[in-house]
């Protein structure tokens, strides 16, 4: 991939050249497989409940490892004790260092959090001006109980309106309507497995493209932070993922004198994090991602936030501690400890590049299972997410947490003397808290 400093607009974020070890180290654990499919594994929709003693080494050795994983500095804060989730990750989104995790690569159902991964997929397909008329057979196969925007059959609806459907409501019609657009939920699923695969998102196995539970579908603490990272360097992605509420089309009506008339109703985020609750304040510097729960998966979450120039993901799984509203409570947690940390912890690990970088090596060339030393610093998705990035604006026709950008660059990875990657990566991460008091 040629290097770029062309998507540079007011200020630059480089960070040192970091060598890449080329030993490839994966231990994916076996599972037996409830339904037959495709050629990636089918592990058990119930996990059991603790970690397997084999798990994916993919980023280094200890994150496949059972149990916490910290290298506490000088310093450097415990981490919180009130943290139950069966698994969570907290990294730097822009060097990709893991600075900590706790059964990272646990594969578990991944609730609506995997809608990360069919919006990093699909969304670069279609423009968001591009209107669809949606027909009977495209709202067919959506899971009893799903959550659901309020998509009307024969109603048309622009891609944007979908993606607000798919991000601020979590609504699996958006996400069918999309994937028929797409050439079908079959062809969505291979699409959303090929690109998880591209990622090097190994623990992932797709079987619905809105995450609703299914045998065999699951995802990993890990993997889904390689998702919003990848769906991060896009602004549309940025853009749906922060917008707070939006207008959504409802559905056309005659009134009495015989007009066709077609009103909107209000849509709001449900994550918590980033609109607030009665027991969780709106987190300072949060800019997204997704969230999810189902009766298979729990509560399941994703956010990135920003603080002081630094930005950090955190994804947190199924905390057994049974109070409303408590997995964004663990995951505010982390992030506070990840904030207080930043500079005071050796990374356990690191997120690893997608096999569609070219490094001048091996494709597919990822972490050596050894010591702690961060193996790779590669941001990017695949090719097609791997274009540079401009400063994100506000959602049409909805109320965004987009304001000021923090930076403008691209989010791509230059080659440099064989290995070495020289990465510019400052996301132009909506600043929230500026816009509230």
């Amino acid at each position: 991939m040629p290097a770029t400093k062309k998507t540079i607009r007011r200020s630059m974020l480089v960070t040192s050249a970091t060598l890449l070890t080329l030993s490839l180290t994966t231990t994916v654990p076996v599972f037996a497989a409830d339904k037959p499919s495709s050629s990636s594994p089918s592990p058990t929709a119930s996990p059991s409940a603790t970690p397997p003693a084999n798990m994916s080494t993919v980023g280094g050795a200890r994150l496949g490892e059972a149990g916490t994983q910290v290298d506490l500095g000088t310093g450097a804060p415990v981490l919180p004790k009130d943290v139950t989730a069966r698994s969570w990750i907290v990294t730097d989104a822009e060097s990709g260092d893991v600075l900590a995790a706790h059964n990272a690569h646990w594969r578990l159902p991944p609730a609506s959090t995997l809608k990360m991964l069919f919006a990093d997929t699909v969304l670069p397909k279609f423009p968001s001006t591009a209107q669809h008329k949606v027909a009977v057979t495209d709202l067919s196969g959506i899971g009893a109980g799903s959550s659901m925007v309020g998509i009307k059959e024969e109603e048309t609806y622009s891609v944007h309106d979908l993606w607000l459907g798919v991000f601020l409501r979590s609504g699996n019609d958006a996400v069918h309507v999309l994937s028929a657009m797409n050439g079908g939920v079959e062809q969505t699923v291979k699409d959303m497995q090929a690109h998880a695969e591209d990622l090097q998102a190994l623990d992932t196995h797709v079987v619905s493209p809105d995450g609703y539970d299914q045998p065999g579908q699951v995802s990993s603490a890990y993997d889904l932070t390689l998702f919003a990272r990848s769906g991060l360097q896009k602004k549309d992605f940025r853009e749906y993922c922060s917008t707070v509420r939006a207008k959504f089309p409802g559905e056309t009506k005659k009134n009495d004198k015989g007009k066709t008339t077609r009103e909107s109703f209000e849509i709001q985020n449900t994550n918590r994090l980033l609109t607030g609750d009665t027991d969780v304040s709106t987190y300072q510097g949060i800019a997204g991602v997704k969230n999810g729960n189902t009766t298979n998966a729990g509560a399941t979450f994703t956010g990135v936030a920003e603080r002081n120039g630094k930005v950090l993901l955190v994804t947190v799984m199924n905390p057994e501690k049974d109070e409303h509203n408590e997995v964004y409570k663990e995951a505010a947690r982390l992030l506070d400890w990840g904030f207080s940390a930043a500079g005071k912890v050796k990374p356990v690990g690191a997120l690893v590049p997608p096999k569609g970088v070219d490094t001048g090596a091996q494709a597919g060339a990822t972490a050596s299972a050894g010591s702690n030393t961060p193996v790779s610093t590669g941001d990017q998705g695949t090719k097609a997410s791997s274009s540079p990035v401009a400063a994100s604006a506000a959602a049409k026709g909805g109320s965004s947490g987009i304001g000021t950008a923090l930076a403008i660059t691209g989010g791509l990875l230059a080659l440099v003397a064989g290995a070495v990657f020289l990465v510019n990566r400052r996301w132009p991460l909506p600043d929230l808290m500026r816009r509230r008091r």
